[in-house]
């Protein structure tokens, strides 16, 4: 038996919370891959398109916007098949993560990642 393999799409309350204590605003806007994993405390704004492919993992407490209030920047994110994305992340809008790519924790990302690259730090530059 895998972890995933019971795995379903999750189920959100009024205030837009998972049973998981992640959210998401905008969830017309957001598309979930089977056997994805989004840590608690994880905000994601799908105003303008979310889409996270299956297999992700993506840590606790991390904000992934593609909305940006400040600068009023937007475009629909998208992480691809078998991405981890480490704890406390930021991801600004517009923002393509490749397949397998490894984000480390604390980190921004406001550039698209290629497949199979290794980024951390602040904004993330390649480590390996």
């Amino acid at each position: 038996m895998t972890r995933f393999s019971a795995w379903k799409q999750p189920t959100f309350n009024r205030q837009n919370l998972t049973q998981w204590n992640w959210m998401c605003q905008h969830r017309k806007n957001f598309k979930l891959g089977k056997n994805s994993d989004i840590g608690a405390f994880t905000y994601i704004n799908a105003r303008f398109g979310v889409e996270i492919e299956a297999d992700v993992q993506i840590g606790s407490h991390c904000s992934i916007y593609s909305h940006n209030t400040i600068d009023n920047t937007k475009g629909k994110v998208i992480i691809k098949q078998g991405a981890k994305i480490g704890s406390h992340t930021v991801i600004l809008p517009g923002v393509l993560i490749g397949k397998n790519a490894l984000i480390g924790a604390h980190s921004l990302v406001k550039n698209d990642v290629k497949d199979n690259a290794v980024m951390a730090g602040v904004p993330v530059k390649e480590i390996k």
